[in-house]
């Protein structure tokens, strides 16, 4: 319970921080849970609109408005395929297909839900997140799980985009 109160006052401490318009912090948040009544993971994650347009950009070579008034569908075709190419989850050491179901903007953030079916039972889950990293080297990725009730994080980093959790 005091992790979760921590991590709330952490986000928000961030986001607070972060409301002007330029922000001196790269981070992500990824938040994965397991239902097992359901066989999936749910994934949302949390990504500053700035970064995640100027990732794009850089990528596609193409000028993005994810999160604007302006964005349009090949935008978010653009935002399917980045995060596809550079978010990836192993159940089992088997990767699974992740499916990206809706976005929302809240500040100066865009959060994207995603999830993965058909998960019978997880030993291990691998996770490969360089989102936003080849873009900025300072870029973070925090990866938080809940699987089984245990909860567990990764920091994702340049030179350590991927970690691996067993349950």
């Amino acid at each position: 319970m005091k992790k979760r109160i921590l991590f709330a006052l952490l986000f928000g401490f961030i986001i607070t921080l972060t409301s002007m318009s330029i922000h001196k912090f790269y981070v992500s948040i990824y938040q994965v849970n397991y239902l097992p009544q359901k066989k999936m993971l749910q994934i949302t994650s949390r990504i500053f609109i700035d970064d995640l347009n100027n990732a794009l950009e850089q990528k596609f070579k193409k000028k993005t408005h994810i999160g604007e008034n302006n964005e349009t569908q090949e935008d978010v075709i653009m935002l399917k395929t980045y995060m596809a190419e550079n978010f990836t989850v192993e159940i089992n050491n088997q990767k699974k297909s992740i499916n990206y179901l809706s976005k929302e903007r809240e500040g100066n953030v865009v959060i994207c839900y995603f999830n993965c079916k058909d998960i019978a039972k997880i030993n291990s889950i691998a996770i490969r997140n360089a989102a936003l990293i080849e873009w900025n080297s300072e870029q973070q990725n925090i990866i938080q799980t809940t699987i089984y009730d245990k909860k567990q994080s990764l920091l994702l980093k340049e030179g350590e985009l991927s970690g691996v959790l067993k349950f």
